[in-house]
C-alpha cells in the first residue's frame, strides 16, 4: 500500500491531471484509464469500480477492441507477430471513437476476434456516459490517448502471479497450447512489458498494487469518482458552489421536470423532491456543534446539532414553491418574503418586502429554483445584507442555475453558498436558461404568465410565515 499511499498523497489530491485541463459550457464524461500487464487484474479492476458507481452511466472500452487485423502474410507468421507492441494498435481509431464519447455522441466499438486475428463487422454500439474507463495495457503510453484522461490508473502485479493468469486465459478462452504461449510471453510479452508498460507507470495518479485484491485502493478511488462526478467546471473556480451528487434518479427528475410535455401534477411531484433533495442538502452547510445524547437503551451517542437560529426568504413567486420542503424539514421555521419585478433587461426593481425582524440573528436560505443572468439573486442578497444579515450567512437554494449568473453572484458575493442540482449550458437572448425547463412558476402553480397589473393587490396581502 505504500506506493498506493504515495499516488494519493502526490497525485490524487493535487495532481492537475486529475482534472479536466480546459473548462467547457457543457460538463464532460468522467475519462479513467486503466493500464498494467498482461493478466494483471485491470478487467477485475474496472469490473469492481464499475459495481460501486452503479448509479451512474458507465461505460467500458477496452483497448483490445482496436488491435489492427492481421494479413494473410501476417497470418501465416502469427506465433512472431507482437500483439503486446503499440505498432499492433490502431490508436488512431481508439483516438476517434473516444473523442465522440468526450463529446456526447454514441459510437460502434469494433469487435476483435482473438482466434482469427481479425476485427469482425458486428461492432458494438456504446452511449456517452458520466464516466467512460478505458482499459488496455499501453493506454497510458501514447501521450495523445493519456491526454483524454482525468484520472489514470496502473495495476501492478507480480509478474509470476500474471504468467499464471495469462496460461489459464490463453489456453482456456483463445484455444491456445501452454507451449505456444510461453514461447510468445518469452519472445514479446515479456520484452514488451520491460520497454512500453512498466515505463508508462510513471504516468499514472495512482498506482494499484494486487489488483483487484486491493479493495482499500479500490474504495478510494471510486469516493475520489464521485467527488468529481459532483463537480462542474465553475466549482473550480467558486469555492462556494455546491452540486448535489448526480445518480439515476436525480437524472430522471431532471428528464420529468424539463420535458414540455410532463402534466403539471408531475411537474409539481418530481419538482418537490428535487427541491427537498437541495434543501437537505443545504442545511449539511450549516453550522453545528458536538452533542451527546443518552439513547432509549441507555447508551451514549455522540452526534452533532445544527444552528437552531434559521429562516427562509423566498423570491415571489417561483421561490414559494421551495417553502413546504424547507418546513418539512425545519419544523416551525419563519419564512420571509422579496418581490423583485423585471424593470427593464439589465435590472431588477424591488417592489415588496416582508422579512422577520430579527433576520440579521439568522442564518438564511434564499429559495429561489432559478438562478439565470443573477440579478434578482443579487437584488435578494443586497436586501438581506442591508437588513444586517452576514453575507456568510446566506446560503442560496435552487435547482438550476446558468454559468452567467454563477459568475455575477459569485463575483458580487464570494461568501454566500450556492446549492443546486444542476449547472446548465447557458442564458439565450432573453435571458432564459438553456436547456432549462421554462416558466417554472406557472408550471408548478399552473398560471399563466406573470400579469404586472395584479402584483400590487395580492403582494399586499402576504405575511411573515
Amino acid at each position: 500500500m505504500e506506493k498506493l499511499s504515495n499516488g494519493f498523497r502526490d497525485h490524487l489530491s493535487i495532481s492537475d491531471n486529475v482534472c479536466p485541463s480546459a473548462p467547457a459550457p457543457l460538463k464532460q464524461p468522467f475519462v479513467i484509464g486503466v493500464a498494467g500487464g498482461t493478466a494483471s487484474g485491470k478487467t477485475t479492476v474496472c469490473n469492481m469500480i464499475m459495481s460501486q458507481l452503479h448509479d451512474q452511466r458507465v461505460v467500458l472500452v477496452n483497448q483490445d477492441s482496436f488491435y489492427h487485423s492481421l494479413s494473410e502474410e501476417k497470418l501465416k507468421k502469427v506465433h512472431d507477430y507482437n500483439f503486446d507492441h503499440p505498432d499492433a494498435f490502431n490508436t488512431e481509431v481508439l483516438l476517434s471513437c473516444m473523442e465522440k464519447l468526450r463529446s456526447g455522441q454514441p459510437v460502434s466499438i469494433p469487435s476483435y476476434d482473438f482466434k482469427i486475428h481479425q476485427s469482425i463487422e458486428s461492432a458494438s454500439p456504446v452511449n456517452p456516459a458520466d464516466v467512460i474507463i478505458l482499459e488496455g495495457i499501453l493506454v497510458l503510453n501514447d501521450p495523445q490517448v493519456r491526454n483524454l484522461m482525468n484520472m489514470k490508473i496502473f495495476v501492478d502485479t507480480d509478474a509470476d502471479v500474471r504468467l499464471s493468469r495469462r496460461i489459464q486465459r490463453d489456453t482456456v478462452e483463445r484455444g491456445r497450447n501452454i507451449q505456444n504461449v510461453l514461447e510468445q510471453y518469452t519472445k514479446f510479452v515479456k520484452p514488451s512489458f520491460d520497454e512500453f508498460i512498466q515505463p508508462s507507470m510513471k504516468y499514472a495518479d495512482i498506482i494499484i498494487p494486487r489488483g483487484g485484491d486491493n479493495d482499500v485502493a479500490i474504495d478510494l478511488i471510486v469516493q475520489h469518482i464521485r467527488t468529481k462526478l459532483c463537480q462542474h467546471n465553475l466549482c473550480k473556480i467558486y469555492s462556494n458552489i455546491f452540486i448535489i451528487s448526480s445518480t439515476f434518479q436525480i437524472k430522471g427528475m431532471h428528464t420529468l421536470i424539463r420535458d414540455v410535455n410532463t402534466t403539471k401534477h408531475d411537474f409539481v411531484f418530481y419538482a418537490d423532491r428535487l427541491i427537498r433533495l437541495v434543501v437537505e442538502h443545504g442545511l449539511g452547510h450549516l453550522p453545528f456543534t458536538e452533542k451527546q445524547i443518552t439513547t432509549p437503551t441507555g447508551s451514549v451517542y455522540t452526534g452533532v446539532d445544527f444552528c437552531k437560529r434559521l429562516c427562509g426568504v423566498s423570491v415571489i413567486r417561483s421561490g414559494e414553491s421551495m417553502e413546504n420542503a424547507l418546513r418539512a424539514c425545519c419544523n416551525g421555521i419563519k419564512i420571509g418574503k422579496i418581490l423583485i419585478h423585471r424593470e427593464n433587461n439589465d435590472g431588477r426593481q424591488l417592489i415588496y418586502e416582508k422579512l422577520p425582524k430579527d433576520i440579521s440573528s439568522r442564518h438564511v436560505f434564499l429559495l429561489d429554483p432559478v438562478l439565470a443572468s443573477g440579478n434578482s439573486a443579487v437584488k435578494a442578497i443586497s436586501l438581506l445584507i442591508s437588513k444586517g444579515v452576514p453575507e456568510s450567512h446566506i446560503i442560496f437554494l435552487n435547482l438550476i442555475a446558468a454559468p452567467q449568473g454563477i459568475h455575477a453572484l459569485c463575483k458580487k458575493y464570494p461568501m454566500v453558498k450556492i446549492v443546486t442540482s444542476e449547472i446548465d449550458a447557458s442564458l439565450n437572448e432573453d435571458s432564459r436558461v438553456i436547456p432549462g425547463m421554462g416558466e417554472f412558476a406557472d408550471r408548478y402553480f399552473g398560471t399563466d404568465n406573470y400579469i404586472n397589473s395584479k402584483v400590487s393587490s395580492w403582494s399586499a396581502n402576504l405575511k411573515v410565515s
